[in-house]
């Protein structure tokens, strides 16, 4: 049996994106199910928010050596402090990584390459894309089988979106027809506030079932984790952050039966 591959993307940055794939592997894992984290966004976030340090010189072989074809997928895996929890990290090196391989053979399908050689080893693997529509983002559409969508209840939250669908049409149209939207999920939510339940609103309206029924809320133990390297649920498991992200998880669960 092959992994279920799910990429987790919004071309708008500060949505709760990396938060959501680091978490999601998390529970996962804590599910049983054996899950690999891959960190395909520049930036590194989902690397140093599971306390690995990107500039550490152990860490000889990243995602931008896989990409480059210098290096292969098993060789860039390694271990969390979790059970069943693996991660193929990355450094602000990709960033150079994709300009390079604009100019190379198969440009679009090197990451699906890269994960076909583990996905036996697998039930799960999420892919953390960086927060523009560039050439990774493609590569990690191509490489999937869904896309998570996570969209901030606050004022603009749905600019952009349409875009980003409308790249996933042509990715599912030329590349990869079996790729579907797995949902979306409402983050940094603030029931205190109108304009979280409008936007919430807006939401459903516009993509209906879809809308995951649990909405992540704006959570201090939440925003504090990445900063000490850890899950929210390993950091505190009884916040509201860590209740919301176990409940999220259980249906995407369901939704990937």
């Amino acid at each position: 049996m092959s992994a279920k591959v799910i990429c987790v993307t919004n071309q708008k940055g500060g949505v709760g994106k990396t938060t959501t794939a680091v978490n999601l592997c998390y529970y996962l894992a804590k599910d049983k199910f054996r899950t690999l984290l891959v960190d395909f966004d520049p930036q590194g976030n989902a690397t140093s928010g599971l306390g690995i340090e990107k500039n550490n010189e152990s860490l000889k072989t990243t995602m931008t050596e896989v990409i480059l074809g210098t290096a292969s997928m098993p060789e860039a895996i390694i271990k969390t402090n979790y059970k069943n929890f693996d991660l193929a990290p990355t450094t602000p090196e990709l960033a150079n990584a994709e300009i390079e391989i604009t100019s190379m053979d198969k440009k679009f399908v090197r990451l699906r390459d890269a994960i076909r050689q583990v996905a036996e080893n697998y039930d799960y693997i999420v892919i953390d894309l960086p927060p523009s529509l560039s050439l990774l983002t493609v590569n990690g559409m191509i490489a999937s089988d869904y896309l998570l969508l996570p969209v901030q209840t606050e004022f603009y939250a749905l600019e952009g979106v349409a875009q980003l669908l409308e790249s996933m049409k042509l990715v599912m149209k030329q590349a990869n027809p079996k790729l579907r939207l797995l949902g979306v999920v409402a983050t940094m939510y603030d029931k205190r506030t109108s304009l979280s339940a409008q936007v919430l609103a807006e939401i459903k309206k516009y993509f209906k079932n879809l809308t995951f029924k649990t909405t992540i809320p704006r959570n201090v133990r939440l925003a504090e984790a990445p900063s000490h390297g850890v899950p929210v649920g390993a950091y505190d498991k009884f916040s509201k952050g860590a209740k919301a992200y176990k409940e999220f998880t259980r249906e995407v669960e369901e939704r990937t039966k």
